[in-house]
């Protein structure tokens, strides 16, 4: 095919081809509205959940369990957690995960002949919805990631990109937009998380949105050292070790990753799922079946043998920090933009700390059902013109590039990368953070920033690299802003200067801007956003477009 531009109307953009923006599409069109989903890879193959199982936040309607399902991690999440949210979460993916049953998915079924629907296998799940989303009427555009929005003064009208094996433009035009992208693991390269690049942030930010719970995005997560499995659960049933054979003293109670954290920048740390009686073991089989394969292809028995591990960063994905949303439609403050899934804050029910797979697969089946019905009303009230408004696009006018640069000597993408990288994966800079770290670590990314809006190129020729690049810049110095202003430890955010949590900061921080990063208290005096130096595309400036 001919690099010549694909031009399509709709009335909702869907960008993003997850659990969440599958969601959003099929909800969008039953609600009357003519959708177009881009997928930055395969619709069903791509993202963290299409290769993995994922337990589900699923829990029946009774009041006592649905109680302690809400109770049960609202202190490690810091008490940020919105009972409010929580029920309506609850409520939602009973509901989706009773209807996924009902289109066909192979729920298994106990001893009892009760079926167990509190987790899902990825593909299977995935691929369901991939042609539940087809047989809703929606487009579907394969590896085609969005380089920009497209706004004019009436607010987001669209988005434009690329198909990255082609080399085709696109351009949808569209009276409403869900980012559904997932959220950002900088390339860490934790299983399914290679599209996960802080795009949607990127591309939010250059609207105007805002963002929440950024600092809450030091999730690592245990995987063998040569394996790029996250599956941490399992290791309920391990004794670590150090080299020579000794027992690690704390490592398997609840504080236990900070001790292999801390372990890990002096020596190696080896795991033996010793404590899994062969029920146990027949179970994770069962469950994670990719788990083992690693294991199987080099002949270890982690149940008998030790077996080397690292904590592998998996930041915003298993965080809960992302864009901002204003009401129960998932919104953000920009006129026609919605956000769902790992993309939005998740603090809504997780607080502070992760929601780990069934929290955030819970939020992505909700959330994406909420933001596709919020955007099909708001894109259907604006009449049938409403795709058609000449819109142009947001990254001019914020001088993120999304192309290479055409002078010379300017930095390469993949080194932005890496230093990016070498911001947020070490545990000395990012788990165990302190005042004058987090602002050496900023000042350097602002750096990096610099050399970003100078122009940057790309070695492979894959002009993504380039959005890519300039989205970890922009998220890892919004998690860094974030950071700072929260004095204290609270979830997953651990200050070495302030160890303590403190309860006159018991409240969420809103950050953004692009010129220059910024954090504050939500609902301090002032709106986020606004204030001078701010940088980003403010709403005054959407409407100048």
């Amino acid at each position: 095919m001919s690099p010549t531009d694909i031009h399509l109307q709709a009335d909702v953009l869907i960008i993003g081809g997850g659990p969440a923006g599958a969601w959003a599409a099929l909800t969008a069109a039953g609600r009357g509205a003519k959708v177009v989903l881009v997928d930055k890879g395969y619709c069903g193959t791509s993202g963290a959940t299409a290769p993995s199982g994922t337990g589900v936040w699923y829990v029946k309607p009774d009041e006592q369990a649905r109680e302690e399902a809400m109770a049960s991690r609202e202190g490690l999440g810091g008490y940020l957690a919105d009972r409010g949210w929580m029920k309506r979460v609850l409520d939602r993916t009973y509901a989706n995960i009773n209807s996924l049953a009902a289109w066909g998915y192979p729920f298994p079924v106990d001893e009892t002949g009760q079926p167990h629907r509190r987790s899902v296998q990825g593909p299977e799940y995935m691929k369901l919805m991939r042609k539940k989303v087809q047989r809703a009427g929606v487009r579907i555009l394969d590896h085609s990631p969005a380089l920009e929005l497209l706004a004019d003064q009436h607010g987001v009208a669209g988005a434009a990109g690329v198909n990255s094996q082609t080399k085709a433009t696109w351009k949808v035009e569209a009276a409403a937009v869900v980012i559904a992208t997932g959220g950002c693991a900088f390339l860490s390269k934790a299983l399914g998380t290679n599209v996960l690049t802080g795009d949607g942030y990127l591309l939010a930010a250059e609207a105007g949105a805002d963002f929440s719970g950024m600092e809450f995005s030091t999730a690592y997560s245990l995987a063998p050292a040569f394996s790029p499995v996250t599956k941490s659960a399992f290791y309920v049933w391990a004794t670590f070790y150090y080299e020579d054979g000794r027992v690690i003293e704390g490592a398997g109670s609840q504080r236990g990753r900070s001790v292999i954290a801390r372990t890990l920048l002096k020596e190696p740390v080896y795991a033996r799922l010793d404590k899994a009686d062969d029920v146990v073991k027949k179970a994770m089989r069962q469950a994670q079946p990719n788990f083992f394969l690693s294991f199987d292809r080099l002949g270890i028995d982690p149940f008998t043998q030790k077996f080397p591990v690292t904590l592998r960063y998996e930041g915003t994905v298993r965080g809960t920090g992302g864009i901002h949303i204003v009401d129960e439609s998932c919104a953000t403050k920009v006129p026609g933009l919605y956000a769902a899934g790992d993309a939005a804050t998740r603090e809504l029910i997780c607080g502070g700390f992760t929601g780990g797979g069934s929290h955030n697969a819970a939020w992505a089946m909700s959330s994406g059902y909420w933001a596709g019905e919020g955007a099909a009303g708001y894109a259907l009230k604006q009449g049938a013109q409403a795709a058609g408004r000449g819109a142009k696009g947001l990254s001019e006018a914020s001088g993120v590039p999304t192309g290479p640069s055409p002078a010379a000597g300017k930095s390469d993408a993949h080194e932005i990368v890496k230093a990016v990288q070498n911001e947020v994966f070490p545990y000395d800079r990012n788990w165990f953070r302190s005042g004058a770290g987090l602002q050496q670590g900023l000042n350097r990314l602002e750096r990096v920033w610099r050399e970003v809006k100078q122009g940057l190129g790309a070695s492979d020729g894959n002009v993504v690299r380039i959005r890519e690049a300039a989205a970890m810049t922009a998220t890892a110095r919004w998690m860094f802003a974030s950071g700072l202003e929260r004095r204290e430890t609270r979830g997953m955010h651990r200050r070495e200067d302030f160890p303590a949590q403190d309860a006159s900061q018991h409240y969420r921080i809103v950050s953004g801007g692009l010129e220059q990063p910024w954090a504050k208290p939500l609902g301090q005096q002032g709106q986020p956003g606004r204030q001078d130096g701010a940088g980003g595309i403010q709403e005054a400036e959407v409407v100048n477009l």
